[in-house]
């Protein structure tokens, strides 16, 4: 008699379980899949701190209202190492074209905080997600923050940099792709 009390009971722990575990992740797939009130893109967008930034680099996307979750994050990633790959091919530039020895040293400095973002950090961060492995990700996506933060910092006071735009914007990018990768990492 108490094997099978023992067995029913043992049936309706499993019988709860799996339930929880399947409304869980319905729940969390209608929020991140666009079955709500809006396309996906927008219900993302909304999560970050930038939406209108979010907003109109994936809707120019062609490839983003065709994404899923994962996609969108990647689209960000990718769309982060084009304008960190520019930004790198700017400071080349201005390098080339100073003649101050203090400014060549800091633009130098930051040519040296991009490159790894450029050539490591970034991609890996896309073959992560690309992967689902999103907590790595979500650490690249740091690490290129705080690349960039320490470029930042060679030029106190935005109106002395040369980079102040450039290096802005790549905060406001790196923002937006970490809480799209927070959203996937939490399901």
């Amino acid at each position: 008699m108490k094997s099978t009390s023992a067995s029913i009971s043992s049936f309706a722990l499993h019988i709860l379980l799996f339930s929880y575990v399947f409304f869980t992740l319905a729940h969390s797939s209608v929020l991140l899949e666009g079955k709500g009130d809006g396309d996906l893109v927008e219900q993302i967008c909304k999560k970050t701190p930038f939406y209108d930034l979010c907003s109109n680099i994936l809707h120019s996307n062609p490839l983003a209202p065709k994404s899923d979750p994962k996609g969108i994050a990647l689209i960000m990633v990718n769309n982060i190492l084009e304008n960190a790959t520019d930004t790198l091919s700017y400071i080349e530039e201005l390098i080339k074209q100073t003649s101050d020895q203090k400014l060549e040293q800091d633009l130098a400095f930051c040519a040296e905080s991009y490159i790894p973002v450029v050539k490591y950090i970034l991609p890996q961060a896309a073959e992560a997600i690309s992967q689902g492995r999103f907590g790595f990700a979500s650490y690249s996506i740091a690490d290129a923050e705080k690349e960039v933060d320490a470029c930042n910092k060679k030029f106190p006071g935005s109106t002395q940099s040369p980079l102040g735009d450039r290096n802005n914007i790549m905060q406001k990018l790196v923002d937006v792709a970490s809480a799209i990768v927070k959203l996937l990492l939490n399901g």
